[in-house]
């Protein structure tokens, strides 16, 4: 598929999220502040018994939580002409474009699914429906390369 230029994206162009991305840096970043300066300005020892360990603790905490976090604002997934590379979450998997049968993006589903040649489903969470309008061009964008990669000689026939 060639490239489309003139200010307009490539049709080979890294898919990712865009509400639930600045949402979950943002997160991210106020979380370890906010949890940082509570766990710094806290009284210490008293009747809160509160000490340095503690303090300790509750930063580390902020941090764990901002890594997860994180991977949740770098899902994505990679097209490239031999194929789909989907990070998700927890898991990554490539795809061959021949074992993309279909793309589904309705029915009230958070984030666009892939139906596989091995009868699995995959979900896609770099396309989400949070992103409405965006988010369905980004579907059709996919489901175009599904079809246009499956009808070339070195796509399922």
């Amino acid at each position: 598929m060639p490239v489309v230029t003139g200010g307009q994206q490539d049709a080979y162009a890294t898919f990712r999220p865009r509400r639930s991305r600045f949402v979950s840096l943002t997160v991210a970043v106020a979380l370890v502040v906010v949890f940082t300066v509570v766990a710094v300005r806290i009284p210490r020892g008293g009747v809160t018994g509160w000490n340095t360990p503690d303090s300790v603790a509750m930063v580390v905490f902020a941090v764990a939580v901002a890594a997860f976090l994180l991977r949740y604002a770098l899902v994505r997934a990679t097209p490239t002409p031999r194929g789909l590379e989907v990070r998700n979450l927890i898991v990554s998997r490539h795809l061959e474009w021949a074992e993309i049968v279909n793309v589904q993006f309705g029915n009230g589903a958070p984030w666009l699914t892939l139906e596989l040649s091995d009868t699995e489903t995959l979900a896609v969470m770099a396309v989400q429906r949070s992103d409405g309008t965006f988010a369905e061009a980004e579907a059709r964008r996919l489901a175009a390369l599904v079809e246009v990669n499956n009808r070339t000689p070195g796509g399922a026939d």
